[in-house]
């Protein structure tokens, strides 16, 4: 029985201002147990809330401008013996990168040719689950892979070689790259992988997901063969800057000691003090003397102070907004919606549940720019109106990328635990003809793995922690930025209010029941 929600204002602006009843039960994403909260959800959410304001009192209290961190504490890797003879040895980058371009080949081979069957296939859990959700844990926890294992990249570089030894001159053409454009069209890449991901029907099928590989080969390799190699990566591979954003978490870093020997061009490197960091153009033509793998602590990769474009920001925003959209889409909130639009949606036919839902995909990113374009203008008359609105929002959007992360891992790794392990049996058999190549043909995914209780108490965790770590953030930003430790702290108020309002939100939402699609139609009627 549905009890009114005393917090459900709270939650409001994080999800589309729909106020509807808690329930006091909560479901993991892809988990299938339902937990009922031994204490109402309520006090979950307010809990959480206080600890978000009590570190916010005691990072204000213990963190002056004379504390904060110029520099950091780090640790070179390649300053082992050992390890700068292991880790930039060709043959280990090359193993790493014939692996990532056997996966990638597998993928399209298995999807093109294997079973139509998602469960039986290679491709949709190898893509959607271990790639997708695992390699963005693994680049924000512990470094940024994808710049080893990116298939496009190797793959165009084997080309580009081969092209040269046969005195063609190279594959890149170096076109003129319009500055305006920025990551704009990576964030328009991103975005369809994200229709894809969560609207298209069509994304479990195998066929589809080798289609749209050799379709987004296509647009990345014309874009590297246009603009070149490492301004395409730069700014229009979706992936690159995606990874490039969560890797900024990292606790590693690659620098160039001497800034320099740079040889990136027009490359925005962030020249520190004592180098060029992770500029990875850079790194890749220096010296080996000159160069480190360092290791620091984790987020400090956020505040290093560069100058934050509209693009850039936009990508950030679009990041925290669509995980949101993907959990919000299976609440009851989101129900009533479909059930309000259900006339509209029959008329149009077929179409008319991905429109609405594409619909809600373009809504909430421009609500989200526009509630925190918003906060960003009381942040600015809170620090005195001395720095313009777009300078405060550019300033501490990467403060909220630990928020983004938190939701990410939190919403996903049940999905990666649970449904990850089918990749045991789907490597012994990728196409689904009955193969048993290693012996693990016969496994069976243990569900019972997590409990529903400590992915509630997990996920609750994440979330409050991420927004911790967004607090220290965005206080270690305002010191740098407004050099007033008074203003500075007037200036988080706003900024507070809206961590406190996402952190209810994104654990009201998570608390949700799942609804079924298979029930969603009759459910739908029922409301209507």
């Amino acid at each position: 029985m549905k009890r009114r929600n005393p917090v459900r204002w709270l939650a409001a602006p994080g999800v589309l201002l729909l106020a509807v009843a808690s329930v006091g039960r909560a479901e993991a994403h892809g988990f299938g147990q339902r937990y009922t909260l031994p204490v109402p959800l309520w006090l979950y959410l307010y809990g959480s809330a206080a600890v978000v304001v009590l570190s916010f009192v005691l990072v204000g209290f213990f963190v002056g401008e004379e504390k904060v961190p110029g520099g950091y504490r780090r640790y070179n890797l390649l300053g082992v013996h050992w390890l700068r003879t292991l880790l930039p040895h060709p043959a280990l980058l090359l193993t790493l990168r014939l692996l990532s371009v056997g996966l990638f080949a597998l993928v399209v081979i298995s999807g093109t040719l294997g079973d139509q069957a998602p469960s039986l296939n290679f491709a949709p859990t190898f893509v959607w689950v271990i790639w997708w959700v695992g390699l963005g844990a693994v680049t924000a926890l512990v470094g940024n892979l994808w710049v080893l294992l990116n298939p496009w990249k190797t793959l165009f570089d084997w080309a580009d070689a081969a092209a040269r030894r046969m005195a063609l001159g190279g594959l890149e053409l170096h076109a003129p790259y319009p500055r305006w454009l920025g990551v704009w069209p990576a964030l328009l890449l991103y975005f369809g992988f994200v229709w894809l991901e969560i609207i298209f029907a069509g994304a479990p099928r195998p066929s589809n997901i080798a289609l749209f590989a050799l379709a987004y080969s296509v647009i990345t390799w014309t874009g590297m063969v246009y603009f070149g190699r490492d301004v395409w990566l730069r700014q229009g591979e979706a992936f690159s800057v995606f990874f490039g954003i969560l890797a900024r978490f990292a606790p590693t870093e690659v620098r160039v000691t001497d800034s320099g020997a740079c040889t990136a061009g027009d490359a925005p490197c962030h020249i520190e003090p004592d180098g060029c960091v992770n500029c990875y153009e850079c790194f890749e033509f220096a010296e080996p003397a000159k160069r480190e793998l360092n290791l620091r602590p984790w987020a400090v990769g956020l505040v290093r102070g560069e100058a934050i474009t509209a693009d850039r920001l936009a990508f950030v925003l679009f990041m925290l907004a669509s995980v949101t959209v993907d959990g919000l889409q299976v609440t009851s909130a989101w129900l009533h919606v479909e059930a309000l639009a259900f006339p509209a949606t029959q008329a149009v036919g077929r179409w008319g549940y991905p429109m609405l839902q594409t619909l809600g995909l373009l809504v909430v990113p421009v609500l989200f720019g526009v509630i925190y374009y918003g906060f960003a203008e009381l942040m600015r008359r809170a620090s005195g109106r001395e720095q313009r609105v777009h300078t405060i929002a550019a300033g501490f959007i990467y403060s909220l990328v630990p928020i983004a992360l938190a939701y990410q891992i939190a919403h996903y790794y049940t999905l990666l635990l649970i449904q990850g392990q089918s990749i045991i049996p789907l490597l012994s058999d990728p196409f689904g003809w009955g193969w048993n190549l290693f012996g693990t043909a016969g496994y069976s995914v243990n569900a019972a793995v997590l409990g529903a209780a400590f992915v509630w108490y997990s996920q609750v965790a994440l979330i409050v922690a991420g927004h911790v770590i967004a607090v220290y953030l965005a206080h270690v930003l305002a010191l740098r930025l407004l050099r007033n430790p008074r203003r500075a702290l007037h200036s988080q108020y706003p900024l507070l209010a809206l961590m406190v309002l996402y952190t209810v939100s994104s654990l009201w939402i998570l608390s949700q029941p799942i609804i079924e699609e298979t029930n969603r139609a009759g459910l739908l009627l029922y409301l209507r």
